[in-house]
């Protein structure tokens, strides 16, 4: 989970330098956490207003491969994404070859009307001993983050090596925590789309052990620059709703 940091200005005044020098790609990764509090200062609150669900992307119907309100950021490498037809639905295929790059989305969401995050992913390649768990070999093929408003983040990943279910912090400079969370590991699974369906609100208390204020931030991301090797991925949607 190596996060890009291009177009983040503010980070200079808090990135905590020597952290960042002694782990590759956690400078990247701190930028990207502000400037998505950042963006929470200017989001919209939404709830009950949507409904029963809000539809944060569905790549089926877009014509852009960068969405309307979204941003690409890189951080190593050359980003590799496009629209594509598969299984007879229309997806975002993302690639990465010893790079790192995501797109990203700045919301303001209520939790309490809609906890469930609702996404359909597809891994094909897995990023040779991908291991969130250490910092060098901190790659994933395919990782959906949450940030939220009070500087606390969870990542939903398909890992390569650690166990599906995982549940584990990772490093965080002062004030800020973060906990990854393995949805699927390894090669079970590859080839095959698989819908996922999580209670955010439920994990954020069970990580936290607090309520989480509001969902401030959305991020889709690939990256294989810590092992040298490469990874793919394919998105569909990933929506809020009120029920599973």
């Amino acid at each position: 989970m190596c996060y890009p940091c291009k177009s983040m200005t503010l980070v200079q005044h808090w990135c905590p330098h020597s952290a960042c020098d002694k782990e590759p790609g956690m400078r990247h990764r701190w930028q990207w956490y502000l400037g998505l509090i950042t963006w929470g200062l200017w989001g919209i609150w939404a709830g009950s207003a949507w409904g029963q669900s809000k539809i944060l992307v569905d790549f089926s119907t877009e014509r852009e491969t960068v969405p309307k309100g979204w941003e690409l950021s890189v951080n190593t490498g050359e980003a590799q994404l496009q629209l594509v037809q598969d299984s007879g639905k229309q997806a975002l295929q993302m690639r990465s070859d010893q790079a790192s790059f995501a797109l990203q989305k700045k919301v303001r969401i209520g939790l309490q009307e809609l906890p469930y995050l609702v996404w359909q992913w597809k891994v094909t390649e897995l990023p040779k001993g991908g291991d969130f768990r250490r910092s060098r070999t901190d790659d994933q093929a395919a990782q959906l983050i949450v940030a939220f408003s009070s500087s606390q983040f969870l990542a939903y990943i398909w890992d390569s090596t650690a166990p599906k279910g995982t549940l584990a912090s990772a490093p965080a400079p002062l004030f800020k925590k973060i906990f990854a969370m393995v949805m699927q590991s390894g090669t079970p699974g590859l080839g095959t789309w698989i819908t996922e369906r999580r209670n955010v609100l439920e994990d954020y208390k069970q990580a936290f052990g607090e309520e989480p204020e509001a969902l401030e931030g959305i991020r889709i991301q690939i990256n294989s620059q810590h092992t040298q090797s490469r990874a793919e991925s394919y998105w569909h949607s990933i929506t809020l709703t009120a029920k599973p």
